[in-house]
């Protein structure tokens, strides 16, 4: 990542070509997104990266270079938000977006810093979705359990919880809430969060574009590759049966699926401790 002291200016060809490359990168997602929703669809597992999440398919698709990266030629990104000429070259106006959005950034890398001090825990087995339709007459998405709803509520009943992410504990139903061996809250939140945690690694990407236009493009799509992925496990090992979606489940119920989540989510895991120091480079370069 370049430094601040030394900026570095593409020529046109060169940020052209990567801005390209972007675009082709996440309309593998965005596209088939767009397409659903002018049909009417709902997808189960995938609409989560655009409803929950709130960074639109046409800002997702937006190339930004980052801070200390100058764009030589005409550049679009002359008229967007936070972008000032610098002779020849568009960059990213550092300091005013720092002072428009010092406190998102302090924020940011205060709660990154911190899950990234603590070791992981992978003993979660993915239960705060079982704890949502925990003794519920209703389910969150339309469509069928599983194990049914007893089988279901057993499952929860024979495990311990211990869900450390606020996003995720806010939708347990009431009685699955006195369950959980802790109760997160948004104050809480720098205090109990985790990396091992599939939300903490899937929010890598909202941090990602909560910094924008100051994270890079390609590590705005490194962050939402890994949310997609984390998502279909998250989904694949919750009490839905989404085999007509084509996902096979993760039977976290048996040996054999606890051991295959433990396995998928150390790799995320992995994954996501780099991209949460390149996030926290980011936040270090702007409040310098």
């Amino acid at each position: 990542m370049p430094s601040l002291l030394t900026p570095t200016v593409l020529a046109r060809e060169e940020w052209t070509a990567r801005a390209a490359a972007h675009e082709e990168r996440v309309d593998r997602w965005t596209v088939p997104h767009r397409e659903r929703r002018r049909r009417g669809e709902a997808h189960p597992v995938l609409d989560f990266l655009f409803s929950y999440y709130s960074e639109t398919p046409g800002r997702l698709r937006r190339w930004h270079p980052g801070p200390g990266v100058g764009l030589a030629g005409p550049a679009p990104h002359a008229g967007w938000r936070w972008y000032a000429a610098d002779g020849d070259a568009v960059r990213l106006d550092v300091e005013t977006f720092a002072a428009d959005r010092g406190d998102t950034v302090r924020f940011v890398r205060r709660l990154l810093a911190a899950t990234a001090s603590r070791p992981a825990f992978s003993g979660c087995f993915g239960l705060h979705e079982w704890a949502m339709v925990y003794r519920d007459t209703e389910t969150r998405h339309a469509i069928p359990l599983r194990l049914g709803r007893e089988g279901t509520d057993a499952v929860v009943e024979a495990h311990p919880i211990r869900c450390s992410h606020f996003d995720a504990f806010r939708f347990f139903t009431p009685e699955a809430v006195k369950r959980n061996r802790l109760q997160p809250t948004r104050e809480s939140q720098p205090e109990l969060e985790q990396p091992g945690c599939l939300h903490a690694g899937m929010d890598l990407y909202k941090w990602a574009y909560k910094l924008s236009p100051a994270t890079p493009g390609e590590l705005v799509a490194d962050c939402f590759e890994l949310a997609v992925e984390i998502r279909e496990l998250d989904m694949r090992a919750s009490p839905y049966d989404l085999s007509a979606h084509g996902y096979e489940p993760v039977a976290i119920e048996t040996p054999e699926g606890k051991a295959a989540y433990v396995a998928a989510q150390r790799g995320f895991t992995e994954r996501g401790a780099v991209l949460r120091q390149r996030l926290i480079e980011v936040c270090d370069q702007l409040m310098t």
